[in-house]
């Protein structure tokens, strides 16, 4: 018993001394005890660095997300605020090297993966960001978009499901 309790004493004040080295190592957006997160590479507005304050989304982002299919897929209405495909676009690199769902570095699995939570968002949708249909022609100038539209009268944050079907 008293073996037991020694060793207990010797492995704690290890710990006790490793733990702040450890801490120090740690970057800012990861903790000693919890997953790596990588950073956001864009920000959802001047002001404002995610969608929803960076507490809140780790709670609460699988309600937004539901919440956001189902506006999509029952209603027809398409925002940008809460999409998954907006979540990409901001936290995933688009660079060829940049990690890909199976791996623990990719934004949406390094939680995921430590909490022991199966994601099946992937099995249809892009886990990185991907330029839609309308993106890659205004960038690649091959066709111009001519509209005689007041801009304020269009509403890009709701969007008919239908109207670009296969990019999310």
């Amino acid at each position: 018993m008293i073996k037991y309790s020694l060793i207990t004493l010797i492995l704690g004040l290890l710990l006790g001394v490793c733990s702040p080295v450890m801490a120090a190592d740690a970057g800012m957006d990861e903790s000693p005890m919890g997953p790596y997160i990588p950073k956001a590479q864009r920000r959802y507005s001047e002001a404002q660095g995610c969608v929803e304050p960076t507490a809140e989304m780790r709670a609460n982002h699988m309600e937004y997300i539901l919440h956001q299919r189902d506006a999509t897929m029952h209603k027809g209405i398409r925002t940008e605020q809460h999409s998954l495909h907006e979540c990409i676009n901001c936290h995933v690199s688009d660079a060829a090297d940049a990690p890909r769902i199976d791996s623990e570095k990719h934004f949406c699995n390094s939680c995921h993966t430590y909490a022991a939570v199966n994601i099946d968002c992937f099995q249809c949708h892009a886990d990185r960001p991907v330029k839609t249909r309308f993106e890659s022609r205004l960038n690649d100038g091959s066709q111009q978009v001519k509209t005689n539209a007041n801009p304020a009268a269009l509403a890009p944050e709701q969007v008919l499901a239908n109207e670009d079907i296969g990019n999310e």
